[in-house]
């Protein structure tokens, strides 16, 4: 700690197991890196956390390592230096280069890994695809991931809900997942759910642009003081891209009672990108200051966003473009000044 940040970069690339030499060749691709200054002639005692990992971070990955081990360093930079990190991420992928990326940053795991291993105070809970893991983390999340869920389970539940989604004797709907997670307590229970478009007709696919609503049926098994109906949405890759609740929207916030049967819907304008998506809905709520999970349903729906028109990112911005000729004028006050001044 005593040292500064160009004796700490010697120091570690020494302990790599590299000369003088070669830290001197990669030197300035560290220092630009960690675009920390000055600062590096400083004890790095005096450094802030973010400066700390900005330095450290910069080395570990201009030493060209066969296997990257990364854990939540990337939670204390900037927007601007976590965006040049996960560019070099994607760098040492196609390099075929091992990256082994510990983290709370779920949009990130989605993102970024190809294989996920699920922890839990030391213990290894599974293995799999990021989307698998990631609702699995959900689960820990609330204490519910001890009971699995089998598939057949799901697709028995799922079809059950298809049967008052399509109204046919139980014909699975193409929107509905027959894969679906659910879980919950059962103290609240969603049986039905789908969607409509702008003019209210039942559909799995909307167009970008327009109106649309999400309905859920939620009967109540319990007196529950205040439940919270949530939506979300997420891509193909499981990244989750945008949600609300009827906490956050502010629109329920009463107590229920057994028996009670809610209609809740959640009516917004579609601004995705053209694609298809995956909707997941739950009635959570809290006992005291406990959250509880009393029916959740991820992937659920697929919609599909038809577009004509796709921009960059997630979403449109739906911005207005305007392009004309500028307009040349001379400024007197400017020609003035500069007459007066040759003549003086």
């Amino acid at each position: 700690m005593e040292y500064n940040g160009i004796e700490n970069v010697y120091l570690n690339g020494t302990m790599m197991g590299f000369s003088k030499k070669e830290i001197d060749e990669k030197l300035p691709e560290i220092l630009e890196f960690a675009d920390i200054g000055d600062y590096v002639y400083q004890p790095v005692k005096t450094y802030s956390s973010g400066m700390f990992v900005r330095l450290a971070f910069a080395v570990a990955i201009n030493i060209e390592p066969e296997i990257l081990i990364v854990d939540e360093a990337l939670s204390v930079g900037d927007v601007f230096f976590q965006a040049k990190c996960y560019h070099k991420f994607e760098e040492f992928k196609k390099l075929g280069k091992t990256i082994v990326f510990v983290s709370h940053d779920l949009s990130s795991i989605s993102k970024y890994c190809d294989r996920v291993f699920l922890l839990n105070k030391g213990n290894l809970l599974g293995e799999g695809t990021a989307k698998d893991m990631i609702d699995a983390y959900k689960r820990v999340l609330v204490g519910q991931y001890e009971v699995p869920v089998e598939n057949g389970e799901n697709e028995q539940m799922a079809r059950a809900a298809g049967e008052m989604v399509s109204g046919k004797g139980g014909q699975l709907p193409d929107s509905v997942n027959p894969q679906l997670l659910e879980y919950g307590t059962g103290q609240a229970r969603i049986t039905e759910f789908y969607l409509t478009d702008d003019r209210g007709v039942r559909t799995s696919a909307v167009l970008k642009g327009s109106e649309f609503t999400l309905h859920m049926k939620v009967e109540m098994h319990d007196a529950i003081p205040a439940p919270i109906f949530a939506m979300s949405f997420k891509n193909a890759h499981g990244t989750e891209i945008t949600g609300t609740n009827s906490m956050i929207e502010k629109a329920f916030l009463d107590s229920v009672t057994p028996g009670q049967v809610k209609e809740v819907s959640f009516t917004q304008k579609m601004s995705l990108q053209g694609g298809e998506y995956l909707i997941s809905m739950g009635v959570t709520g809290y006992n005291g200051d406990t959250f509880e999970v009393y029916h959740r349903l991820y992937d659920a729906l697929n919609v599909t966003v038809v577009s004509d028109k796709n921009t960059v990112g997630y979403y449109d911005m739906d911005s207005k473009v305007v392009v004309k000729e500028a307009e040349h004028k001379c400024d007197s006050n400017v020609i003035n000044a500069e007459n007066k001044f040759h003549v003086v």
